[in-house]
């Protein structure tokens, strides 16, 4: 059980990063469930069940499984610290079944279940380059090492992009990149493999905003209340 960190902090190459590296290209965990906020005495933040395992069902191998219960969950009686809620056990029974069925799932129109391939995590981060270029804008050339006749790079200009794992990087590039700064190339030396899971933008569904007429019309609201108060304080 981890808080929300491991999921993703650190980039490509960092420690953190490889560590997942690890987990799931060796194919170590069969799911994640995202419990409530307010679980625990000493802290309120969302917390994550890792399930782990060296012996994974056919079915399960190659891909992971996300369960949001962030919705599932009762107040307790009395708070004891940060502690305000707790799972009923038609919670526990309703993860429980999810798990077990290891299938996409839907509640009240929001996703609850998830499936993902192993690889779906990974990307790897590229370095862009450009070149330096003189007063009148040539561009300058290397005169010696590997970089000799080839354009030398400008540090200032240097970038980064991160390409998911499944998706080829000189179609990103070619797609993402090239139409922007045409003279940028890809130093091929420093990429690196990265891994991340960003459980809650799986989850997210986007709600659109109210109509602009009635935010107009709670506002002209709003806007008469506060003249009424006014001039009930010039009587």
């Amino acid at each position: 059980m981890l808080n929300g960190a491991p999921l993703f902090t650190g980039g490509a190459g960092s420690g953190e990063s490889e560590i997942r590296r690890y987990v799931l290209e060796n194919d170590l965990l069969e799911a994640i469930v995202g419990l409530p906020t307010d679980m625990f005495y000493n802290t309120g933040i969302s917390t994550y069940i890792w399930i782990l395992s060296n012996r994974k069902p056919e079915y399960r191998k190659g891909k992971v499984q996300l369960i949001d219960a962030s919705s599932m969950w009762q107040k307790i009686r009395k708070s004891l610290g940060s502690k305000r809620k707790e799972l009923a056990e038609d919670h526990i029974a309703e993860i429980t079944q999810l798990f077990g069925s290891f299938s996409e799932a839907n509640k009240d129109g929001k996703p609850i279940s998830r499936i993902f391939h192993n690889t779906d995590f990974g990307y790897r981060t590229v370095t862009v380059e450009r070149p330096i270029r003189d007063e009148i804008g040539n561009i300058l050339l290397g005169q010696k090492g590997k970089l000799k006749g080839k354009p030398q790079p400008d540090s200032s200009l240097r970038d980064t992009e991160n390409v998911p794992l499944n998706e080829d990087v000189i179609v990103y590039f070619k797609r993402e990149v090239l139409p922007h700064v045409a003279d940028a190339w890809i130093d091929h030396d420093k990429t690196k493999v990265g891994y991340e899971i960003p459980f809650n933008r799986h989850f997210y569904v986007f709600q659109p905003p109210r109509p602009l007429e009635e935010i107009d019309a709670d506002l002209m609201a709003v806007t008469e209340r506060i003249k009424a108060m006014l001039e009930g304080l010039k009587v």
